[in-house]
């Protein structure tokens, strides 16, 4: 697999696009709501966005580091999750999309 794959599975197709519009959107709302007042419960949304695989990484964060863990050990893990599950949004989609141009009708003539 080279780059212009990865790219392409990555950002280039509108599930990936969707999703990654979706995470992106939930972290500038959790922003503004830090800046503007008390967040509270905000800050949950991009976690659960890119669940499963960002709990994964604050669970490794949380055993490794304990309470002391950098914020920004949380956040890196939460953008690794989140190209990764594009990754595999866009491979899912290029694979459905192989297969379903991929089986041909036998023709009846």
């Amino acid at each position: 697999m080279n780059a212009r794959t990865l790219v392409r599975l990555t950002f280039a197709n509108v599930a990936s696009a969707v999703y990654l519009g979706l995470v992106g959107a939930s972290v500038v709302f959790e922003v503004t709501a830090a800046l503007v007042s008390d967040p509270g419960i905000v800050g949950i949304w991009p976690f659960l966005l890119t669940a499963p695989t960002s709990l994964l990484a604050a669970g490794v964060v949380g055993a490794v580091w304990g309470m002391d863990a950098p914020v920004w050990y949380l956040v890196s893990g939460v953008i690794m999750s989140a190209l990764l599950q594009s990754f595999a949004l866009g491979a899912l989609l290029e694979a459905l999309r192989g297969r379903r141009q991929g089986s041909t009708r036998p023709s009846l003539g």
